[in-house]
């Protein structure tokens, strides 16, 4: 009997969300600039993705739905549609997505909302609630773990965060201190922050944080590390940032557009999160609660 022949497309069908994510993710650096703005919106709004029309996607992309169909083409799929399929598989065995969550919440908070100021900080509210809930499905246990024992076993810890990062540089430097690491915060006072980068070596650790628009300084400093052989344990937005490409660690925190500005509510609660176990690493009783000493406290105990 004869052998029924596969067609080209039936491998791109069986495709699974991780792998076709970890493709477009190789590739990001020799897309066009087109490709590159497609790309990172597929993979910053995967939810969006598989429940939206081309044409929505599109706009909301800011590209002729004919770049979406060429991308996906351009990565084996017949079409968008089949790419899609991809998205709507993940979407229908996943957990409520970003966008699901704020409608959910804005539904049960809606009685309470108030218009003016207060409505201004209902929607902050609703977004930060729905984006640390999301953070609880994007961060494993391997990586808290992995990252904690980098920090545990770096002769000196580097941090590079700017812009609006600079909020969680700093408190990531106040707690390490705490624990007694020895930190070094690369920050742009004096304009040396890239010369004091040069003498990390490999048995230190950078922790480097940036979000969209990335800070040129910490971009630069990141790939210092690279080219000294430093591992780095990355806090950003996406597996395309350009500070990703070669983490050790990466944690990539989900989050929305602003009217203003951006919370900092899931990065500040995952950078807590690193420290806590780091902290648990630290201590000697391991059947107690891990405790960050502060300044406060420790001038206390000192009286």
């Amino acid at each position: 009997m004869a052998r029924t022949r596969k067609t080209a497309e039936e491998p791109r069908m069986l495709a699974n969300y991780e792998s076709v994510i970890n493709q477009i993710t190789d590739a990001y650096p020799t897309l066009s600039d087109r490709f590159q703005q497609v790309a990172r919106f597929l993979t910053q709004n995967p939810n969006i993705v598989a429940m939206q029309s081309i044409n929505a996607i599109a706009e909301d992309c800011g590209a002729h739905p004919s770049i979406l169909v060429r991308f996906a083409q351009h990565f084996g799929f017949s079409g968008f549609k089949q790419l899609q399929t991809v998205f709507q598989t993940r979407l229908s065995t996943a957990a409520p997505g970003y966008r699901e969550r704020i409608s959910a919440l804005d539904a049960d908070l809606e009685k309470t909302k108030k218009k003016g100021n207060l409505g201004f900080l209902h929607d902050l509210v609703v977004r930060d609630i729905a984006t640390l809930q999301e953070l609880l499905n994007a961060v494993t246990e391997k990586d808290l773990t992995d990252a904690a024992r980098a920090l545990k076993k770096a002769n000196t810890i580097f941090i590079a965060g700017q812009l609006r990062s600079e909020p969680i540089a700093q408190f990531l430097r106040y707690v390490l201190s705490m624990l007694r690491r020895k930190v070094v915060l690369l920050d742009s006072s004096g304009g040396l922050a890239q010369e004091m980068a040069q003498v990390m070596g490999p048995g230190d650790v950078l922790v480097s944080i940036a979000f969209r628009h990335y800070a040129k300084e910490v971009v630069a400093i990141t790939e210092i590390a690279e080219q000294n052989g430093t591992p780095t344990v990355v806090i950003t937005d996406s597996q395309l940032s350009p500070i990703a490409k070669n983490a050790s660690v990466l944690f990539t925190v989900p989050e929305d557009e602003y009217s203003f500005s951006r919370s900092l509510a899931a990065p500040m609660c995952l950078t807590q999160g690193i420290a806590v176990s780091l902290a648990a690493l630290l201590q000697e009783d391991k059947t107690a609660s891990p405790q960050i000493p502060t300044v406060t406290g420790n001038l206390r105990r000192k009286a």
